[in-house]
């Protein structure tokens, strides 16, 4: 089913979706639920004043949505990491052969949020992290749960998360997040940017992406913030 859910026009999405249960898929059991906030994280009172964190979770234009709408970020990008520049381009990357994840960019001020409770709702809201190069009705390894460190903190902060959730069995499944050294992010294509906020009627976005939004506001509302920070892609990426 690799991008043919998504790429379908909205009325033959609209009849595929009576079938095959994507509201279900939604809300699956990983998604949508109060996690414990991560044991070991960096304090907010040394840190600097911006940070970056990249994240792949599934479509990057849902991680890119929710994460706008968390208090202390200030830019989201969606793009690809995990393989080359010279094949970060979608209609390359749906192939699954150049290695990327559609991710998200994600810069922060870490005085304000901690790259803990970036994930935090990574985890709890953004994606389920007990899939297997998939997400939801999309399938792939550019679909992966993959977390993509850009320092020793960054890489210490996440491993200890994903252990402590596995030891208190948060999830019902084996959490299945990679864990690896940032080696590169680039940009999505312009089309992509916002796609969730210029497109809020879009079908695969109504059924698979605007629900996370609500859980983070349910589930997390200290975090939750009603006016999305937007990418200025006309400014440059």
């Amino acid at each position: 089913m690799k991008r043919i859910v998504r790429d379908l026009s909205v009325g033959l999405l609209l009849a595929a979706l009576t079938g095959v249960g994507l509201h279900e898929a939604a809300t699956a059991d990983a998604i949508d639920k109060a996690i414990p906030v991560a044991a070991v994280d960096a304090p907010k009172t040394s840190a600097p004043a911006s940070e970056t964190a990249v994240l792949a979770g599934g479509c990057f234009w849902g991680m890119q949505g929710v994460f706008e709408h968390v208090r202390g970020v200030t830019r989201v990008v969606s793009g690809y990491s995990g393989g080359a520049k010279a094949t970060a381009h979608y209609e390359l990357v749906g192939t699954e052969t150049t290695g990327h994840a559609e991710s998200v960019q994600i810069t922060f001020d870490p005085r304000i949020v901690s790259f803990g409770e970036i994930l935090r709702v990574y985890f709890s809201v953004a994606h389920d992290p007990t899939e297997l190069n998939r997400q939801g009705p999309d399938s792939g390894s550019s679909y992966r749960s993959e977390i993509f460190f850009a320092s020793e903190t960054q890489e210490k902060i996440a491993r200890a998360y994903v252990a402590q959730l596995a030891a208190a069995h948060t999830f019902k499944d084996p959490i299945v997040t990679k864990i690896e050294k940032l080696n590169g992010f680039y940009p999505a294509e312009g089309y992509h940017q916002d796609f969730l906020i210029h497109n809020p009627n879009y079908p695969y976005i109504v059924f698979n992406d605007l629900p996370k939004i609500d859980a983070l506001k349910r589930v997390l509302p200290a975090m939750y913030r009603d006016k999305p920070v937007m990418l200025q892609v006309n400014a440059g990426l």
